[in-house]
């Protein structure tokens, strides 16, 4: 049986945003998958394109191992997000809200994002991630 968008999301988020296991993240991706995110500079430290599931694999190992200099925690209770399908089984958008807690001092901050999903037999097969390129290092 095919996962729904909604379960494909839901994994693809605690692998990656959640649990930050670039394993269990591009096991999620086709072998030939493309992740951009195109609003980011060429400087970015988060990667701006990758295209295979092993880059994908090295460049967000990679990106999860640096040093975090202020600790943000998804608060996943202020959190939300909306799934839109298309006329394409395949294509599918995420419009999310991410609420960020700055540890220690109780305030949080709302990260607005769309990602644009298209999927091949039941893997991700291209994402594109339009997020603030501010709020990335």
């Amino acid at each position: 049986m095919s996962r729904t968008p909604q379960q494909i999301f839901e994994s693809y988020v605690h692998a990656g945003s959640l649990s930050r296991d670039a394993d269990a993240l591009a096991a999620h991706f086709t072998e030939d998958a493309v992740f951009e995110a195109p609003l980011l500079s060429a400087d970015s430290s988060f990667p701006r394109r990758m295209v295979g599931r092993e880059e994908i694999r090295r460049a967000m190992a990679a990106y999860y191992a640096k040093p975090v200099e202020s600790v943000r925690t998804p608060n996943l209770a202020k959190s939300a997000y909306v799934l839109h399908t298309t006329s394409d089984p395949d294509v599918f958008i995420a419009e999310i809200d991410t609420v960020f807690d700055t540890e220690g001092s109780g305030d949080g901050v709302t990260v607005s994002l769309v990602q644009i999903f298209r999927l091949r037999d039941g893997k991700i097969a291209r994402v594109r991630d339009y997020f603030a390129p501010g709020l990335v290092d």
